[in-house]
């Protein structure tokens, strides 16, 4: 079959998932034709996608968060002002998107829960199928643990997980851990998508600790806690613009822009991992046997799930800054150890080959047919 991607570039999860399945797909005999990246002006599509991922590549803007000054945690008001500002802007983009599906005329458009996706979906309504993949997609099972109140971001998520897979016909749901099948046919519970480069890594336990954050602001609070316990090491990665490859602001920490081979070989590497709670990461730790603290941006709903999905997985311990002190005593303690979910993760490639395998029997050619669009995702 042939695909085209529409990936989210907020952050890097769902850039190393698109990278993951895109090699998997090519040794499956199957064609990703092109990709369609969703950008912002605050952030770069790392060097390693774009080396990565050999097929044509279109970027286009597509709606992102707006963060407070700090660069830390999400505004939602300001964030549903400025997309809607921004509509005359997204319309080009969805233009574009047109003219590359036109061209390559694929069989599946994947969308890796960007809006663009399930957008273009409803307005174009093209003749391929829309397959969407996530672990947002997750909340549609019946075992997804929500927060405790917090009703407004709850639906706000669930309205921003709806428009990603407007019309789609098969959802791909990423979990930490193998929930029962749901009811719902067409909802796949998956393991994590991950490179096939960390099945080749031998972990071991280094000297430092290795961190991660999605907002650059966040390094206000690493220095902080560095300063304050100058017997620990910190490997930290980001994205921060107009900023060196590797900076070192204190004798025991080292800020790498985003790279991911030598963030791979890090994790391997490291005492321990803490985050803010992006599913992709924490996954590879998990993977890794590492163990983890998650720091959920501030008023980030969706950080917010995944980090208690992952805590209830058994993967990490939840903490509301980067305090690396707390995370050493934790990592001196009995309690330390990592669960093994290697198994778990091993499994991806198997079970979505399976569901492929059926898609492709059942319609009994590659050409699936016409895209409904009057699906109803919540029924």
């Amino acid at each position: 079959m042939k695909f085209v991607f529409i990936v989210q570039g907020e952050g890097r999860g769902h850039m190393t998932q698109a990278i993951s399945l895109f090699e998997m797909l090519d040794e499956m005999g199957h064609e990703v034709a092109a990709v369609c990246i969703g950008t912002s002006q605050r952030r770069e599509i790392p060097d390693f996608v774009k080396e990565k991922l050999t097929c044509p590549l279109l970027l286009v803007e597509s709606p992102n968060f707006v963060t407070d000054k700090n660069h830390k945690g999400v505004l939602l008001g300001k964030t549903i002002r400025k997309n809607l500002r921004n509509l005359p802007t997204f319309q080009r983009s969805l233009r574009k998107i047109h003219e590359l599906v036109s061209k390559h005329q694929p069989d599946i458009l994947l969308n890796f829960y960007d809006l663009l996706g399930g957008l273009y979906n409803a307005r174009y309504r093209p003749s391929c199928r829309l397959w969407v993949i996530g672990h947002q997609y997750l909340s549609l099972h019946p075992d997804f643990p929500f927060p405790s109140g917090n009703i407004l971001p709850k639906i706000l998520f669930q309205l921003n997980t709806h428009i990603t897979a407007l019309g789609a016909d098969e959802f791909f749901a990423l979990s930490f851990r193998n929930l029962p099948k749901s009811k719902r046919s067409n909802l796949h519970v998956l393991p994590p998508l991950l490179r096939k480069s960390i099945f080749d890594l031998q972990p071991e336990k280094g000297d430092y600790i290795l961190t991660y954050m999605v907002n650059s602001g966040y390094s206000e609070e690493v220095l902080h806690y560095a300063k304050n316990n100058p017997e620990l090491k910190i490997e930290a990665f980001w994205d921060k613009m107009g900023m060196p490859e590797r900076y070192c602001p204190l004798p025991n920490v080292v800020f790498h822009q985003v790279n991911d081979r030598l963030f791979l070989t890090k994790m391997a590497k490291c005492r321990g991992f803490v985050s803010t709670a992006g599913f992709e990461s924490i996954c590879e730790a998990m993977y890794l046997g590492k163990p983890v603290m998650m720091v959920p941006v501030k008023k980030h709903f969706e950080q917010t799930c995944n980090a208690l999905d992952a805590s209830l997985a058994g993967v990490g311990t939840i903490a509301k800054s980067f305090d690396f002190g707390v995370f050493d005593k934790h990592l001196r303690s009995d309690l330390s150890e990592a669960e093994n979910h290697a198994s778990w993760v091993s499994q991806f490639k198997s079970i979505f080959k399976g569901v492929l395998s059926n898609k492709t029997s059942t319609s009994g050619e590659t050409n699936l047919g016409p895209n409904p669009i009057n699906k109803a995702m919540f029924g």
